[in-house]
């Protein structure tokens, strides 16, 4: 046999015991036991704040609420957020409150899956196990929908599931959302909305070639959102320099309206109208004090109290 076949052989026997490899790779971390009883208003006031109804609900073609979001395009491909109602065949109602925390926190299905990072789950890996069981218990509050979300369309190598598993070890980035000491108390509950289940990072920060956020592009706005779309920077200088104030912010927050007038559109006004609309007064004036923050942007220290 010639030489380069044989070093093209051994090649190939190399790629796929790399590729069987990734494949039994383990991924993910030991879940404790979730409280058996949580608050279900809470909750549900979580799932608004982080965007489940919005996302896993079509609203635009009168889809039943949690059984699946309209389709998100992309550069790998067609992403469908899938069925979150209790029908235990095409939601979550066979899922264990454990496999509920492991997807939500971990990004990883009952079979230990990894899922596609178009599911913001880096963000929601600081909610505690108390958030985890009110989510939970919410969930259990949803009417089944006996019909299955569309499957993804993804390109390949996208399709291979395995190969995120590379992905997570190269680029996955768990929520820095945890109190910092010397702050407020609205400024750090803006913080943990902002950082972490409000997930603002994942439209407002670019991204690399492989769908990573970009290292230092932190809120820094993004043109490469679905469908072509364009995030504006959401950093304190951006947001002073465009005559946002904590007033005007937390009022569009819950409106959708501009301090100019005008209204929000597309995603964002989707995020106000199924998320940030139902938060309490006091979360969207938290979240505007943090994100007004010019010690954040800036290094200088601001104020907690505008």
């Amino acid at each position: 046999m010639p030489r380069f076949a044989i070093w093209g052989l051994a090649a190939i026997a190399l790629v796929a015991a790399g590729g069987a490899g990734v494949v039994q790779w383990p991924v993910g971390r030991p879940v404790t036991p979730i409280a058996p009883a949580g608050d279900a208003a809470r909750g549900a006031y979580l799932a608004r704040a982080a965007g489940c109804i919005a996302c896993h609900t079509d609203a635009g073609a009168g889809g039943a609420p949690l059984a699946g979001g309209a389709p998100i395009e992309t550069p790998f491909g067609r992403f469908v957020p899938p069925n979150l109602t209790t029908d235990p065949t095409h939601g979550i109602g066979a899922w264990t409150a454990e496999e509920f925390a492991r997807a939500v926190r971990q990004g990883l299905s009952p079979e230990g899956e990894p899922y596609y990072p178009a599911f913001p789950y880096a963000f929601y890996a600081d909610l505690s196990d108390r958030d985890i069981a009110d989510l939970w218990a919410a969930f259990q509050t949803v009417p089944a929908v006996a019909e299955p979300a569309p499957e993804n369309e993804i390109a390949f190598p996208f399709d291979q599931r395995a190969g995120l598993k590379l992905w997570r070890a190269a680029f996955f980035q768990p929520a820095e959302a945890a109190p910092v000491p010397g702050r407020s108390e609205a400024w750090n509950r803006g913080r943990w909305l902002v950082e972490g289940v409000a997930h603002c990072g994942a439209c407002h920060t670019d991204r690399n070639a492989l769908g990573a956020r970009r290292d230092g592009a932190r809120l820094q706005g993004s043109d490469d959102l679905p469908g072509g779309k364009h995030a504006p920077a959401i950093t304190p200088a951006a947001l002073r320099q465009a005559d946002w104030r904590v007033e005007t912010l937390s009022y569009a927050l819950q409106s959708g309206v501009t301090p100019d007038g005008d209204v929000f559109g597309g995603g964002m006004g989707e995020v106000v109208q199924q998320g940030t609309a139902w938060l309490d007064p006091a979360d969207r004036r938290a979240m505007a004090i943090y994100l007004l923050d010019e010690r954040a942007g800036t290094g200088a220290k601001g104020s907690d109290s505008e």
